[in-house]
């Protein structure tokens, strides 16, 4: 079957961003391959899109955005068949950078363009569905304060949790998994999909998005002079070798909470009721690779 492909564009990622990526399209895609560009206006017009997707006969959809964006395509296309591409234009891109997909935009559009393809697995929290990391603790609350600053980008983000790190208390944690149940208090809890939140940030890194399970990281309370070596960890993938964090390896987890709180899924957030319940959901999503990727 011919490919036919819809590039979703998010334009809050810039005018001058969004029309130069659009021209790029225009410029670097091949023309032998059927395409077409739809730039997402509003939460109304983007189920127009997702309508003009399912009944258009698309075999890929390309989202154009930030993780978002990216979260916001994917799971509307799951059990469709339909294929996710991703050109990178936010400040993490945790999905993309984990699917080996360059965040050079001219690279990116060849590699869509070549097309290869596997089937990921997804997460579901609360019955929402996620691709890279959910949680709930210190990241889902900067989540929270992120996304109602006014300022966006990579600075921003950095600022915020620079400015909250050390006021952030740990909390109380019940966890259910494998028929076992266990009291932690946590400074955060990321179950992860994919080993990164974005940033090549690994906080699972031996999570892999195809064998079926959630690598669990539960972040021990720490004191200033543990950030140094706890970073250098992260972005080294070493985290899971941290004395700080302790990994369990679950299909499906369940997070008892003292009261409703925050929590994220790929960095969105949103307050939940005391139980968070996540699931596994194996081989749901066909998404499109860079050479980059590493099975």
């Amino acid at each position: 079957m011919p490919r036919k492909i819809l590039f979703i564009v998010n334009p809050n990622a810039g005018k001058q961003i969004s029309s130069l990526i659009v021209e790029t399209i225009r410029s670097e895609f091949p023309q032998n391959i059927y395409y077409h560009i739809a730039i997402w206006k509003n939460k109304s017009h983007f189920k127009d899109i997702l309508e003009a997707l399912r009944n258009g006969d698309y075999t890929d959809a390309v989202a154009v955005g930030g993780d978002g964006t990216v979260n916001q395509v994917a799971k509307s296309i799951l059990g469709s068949g339909i294929t996710l591409g991703i050109i990178p234009t936010g400040s993490g891109n945790g999905l993309a950078r984990s699917l080996g997909l360059s965040m050079d935009v001219e690279e990116v559009i060849k590699q869509i363009a070549v097309g290869k393809t596997i089937l990921i697995d997804n997460g579901s929290v609360n019955g929402i569905p996620f691709f890279c990391t959910s949680g709930v603790g210190f990241d889902a609350h900067i989540g929270n304060l992120f996304a109602t600053s006014k300022k966006r980008g990579l600075k921003s983000y950095v600022k915020i949790v620079l400015r909250e790190v050390f006021k952030y208390r740990a909390k109380n944690y019940i966890l259910k998994f494998n028929d076992t149940e266990i009291k932690r208090k946590a400074f955060l809890i990321t179950v992860a999909n994919a080993g990164q939140y974005g940033n090549n940030l690994y906080i699972a890194p031996q999570a892999d998005m195809r064998d079926g399970f959630f690598h669990v990281s539960v972040l021990r309370p720490f004191t200033i002079f543990h950030v140094p070596g706890l970073m250098f960890k992260v972005f080294r993938r070493k985290a899971h070798t941290s004395s700080l964090i302790e990994t369990l390896v679950t299909n499906k987890l369940s997070i008892i909470r003292d009261d409703k709180d925050t929590m994220h899924f790929d960095g969105e957030p949103t307050v939940a009721e005391k139980e968070v319940i996540f699931e596994c959901m194996p081989g749901s999503l066909k998404v499109i690779v860079g050479e980059g990727f590493k099975a």
